[in-house]
């Protein structure tokens, strides 16, 4: 009996509440359904007293009102209609007690039992707002100007037979009742909304948590700005720059150490290393473009200027901090001991001047440079011998104050022909290397 109890319960309550409700609906629903049952039971203790007491000439409302209640709650249940059954209820709260009132006589006679017709505009207030609540409270104004019409023009100062310690009693009862049901509708909005509040606070930290992830992820895709501007717009992200420093590094003769590695220690090795360049580069302030292979590419003054704003290009310090980023890679792959990261060497190629910029692809889109500016800094790296580091001229001659330099070297580099490089030694003042 207990168990069929139970499932008719769960099942009346799956009626009530269904899956694709939100918090907030869930919140209503069930307090709609907490009121009409306070209603429910404080219109059959008011009858019950009044039959007690012999008085039954107002029994018919409160048992019509009953009799509809339960059935707007059945129909609720049939088609779950919860604005139907919700203004069904509001417009018994609301006309119900004043149809009693009038029914007994004054409002003296029948202990203000219009009161709980503030009952209406209340619970509007808190299932849909202060607003839509206004027609509600506006109506239950005129009803009690219209009971109080009646009590002052109408009214005979009869009391239909209830005497005045009787009267008494009911006031009593029915401001403490209808407070109750207020206080009690009240009380379980606000621990509800708490609860549903925190849950909210809860999903709002998890979002907030997951927000900074991709912030991070994309972040460690995309530079700064560009990442800022690809989520404020879906539009193609192109940009000229009228001077960039470039410098790609590559692990000498990594294809043939790869082949005398195992896999597992490959990878750890490179992510080892590159790591390292990684905190480098965010030492230096230098933005780094990508991997490639063995191959790691940097970039800076991209973050400075953009479209070829020639005639304004200021102090292009990128271009040393580039140069010193170079020194600092250099100096950590000499200080590696042990096992094969020993054997590893690095050769490394900067070459300043214009480049195009933007983001490419759809999935696993990647932010990267163009122009002649990448293509002689890749085929400077690739004519440094292991060990060493070439800058084209134009980075030399801005930087040349400041580091040590060996004599120019021709190049015949494939595609451009006789080119001028001079490998960087070292920063003056400091011991250069030979």
């Amino acid at each position: 009996m207990a168990r069929d109890l139970r499932t008719w319960l769960q099942d009346m309550g799956q009626r009530v509440i269904n899956e694709k409700d939100t918090e907030q609906d869930k919140l209503h629903k069930t307090l709609a359904i907490f009121a009409c049952g306070l209603m429910g039971f404080g219109a059959m203790l008011w009858l019950a007293i009044y039959w007690a007491m012999g008085i039954k000439f107002s029994a018919t409302v409160p048992l019509v009102y009953l009799a509809v209640s339960a059935v707007s709650l059945g129909f609720y249940l049939w088609n779950r209609n919860f604005e139907l059954f919700r203004f069904t209820q509001v417009s018994l709260f609301l006309f119900v007690p004043f149809i009693m009132q009038w029914s007994i006589g004054s409002y003296v006679s029948s202990s203000g039992v219009m009161l709980w017709a503030l009952l209406a505009p209340v619970g509007v207030m808190i299932l849909e707002g202060p607003r839509q609540s206004l027609p509600w409270f506006f109506a239950y104004i005129v009803m009690t100007g219209i009971s109080g019409f009646f009590d002052y023009y109408l009214g005979e100062g009869t009391q239909q037979g209830v005497n005045m310690q009787t009267i008494s009693i009911f006031f009593a009862l029915n401001f403490a009742a209808m407070s109750t049901i207020v206080y009690l509708l009240i009380s379980y909005f606000v621990r509800h909304r708490d609860v549903l509040q925190e849950r909210i606070d809860e999903q709002n930290k998890l979002l907030t948590q997951e927000q900074e992830k991709s912030e991070r992820l994309l972040l460690n895709i995309l530079p700064g700005p560009i990442a800022d501007r690809l989520k404020e717009s879906n539009i193609t992200i192109a940009d000229g720059f009228a001077d960039v420093t470039v410098m790609f590094v590559d692990i000498v003769n990594f294809t043939r150490l790869s082949e005398e590695m195992p896999p597992k220690f490959m990878v750890t090795m490179l992510n080892e290393v590159f790591s390292h360049f990684d905190q480098l580069a965010e030492k230096h302030r230098i933005e780094k473009i990508k991997t490639i292979g063995d191959a790691y590419m940097v970039a800076g003054g991209l973050d400075v200027h953009h479209r070829y704003e020639l005639d304004r290009v200021p102090h292009r310090e990128y271009s040393h901090s580039i140069c010193s980023l170079a020194l600092d890679m250099r100096d950590y792959i000499t200080t590696l001991s042990g096992t094969k990261l020993a054997r590893l060497q690095i050769h490394v190629g900067i070459g300043t001047g214009p480049v195009v910029a933007g983001v490419i692809g759809m999935k696993k889109f990647i932010y990267d440079l163009w122009g002649d500016t990448v293509n002689i800094a890749s085929r400077v790296t690739a004519e440094a011998t292991p060990g060493t580091i070439l800058v084209d001229a134009t980075t030399w001659r801005r930087v040349r104050e400041d580091f040590e330099f060996g004599p120019p070297q021709l190049l015949n580099v494939k595609g451009k022909g006789e080119l001028t490089a001079y490998r960087l030694l070292g920063r003056k003042g400091s011991a250069p290397v030979v």
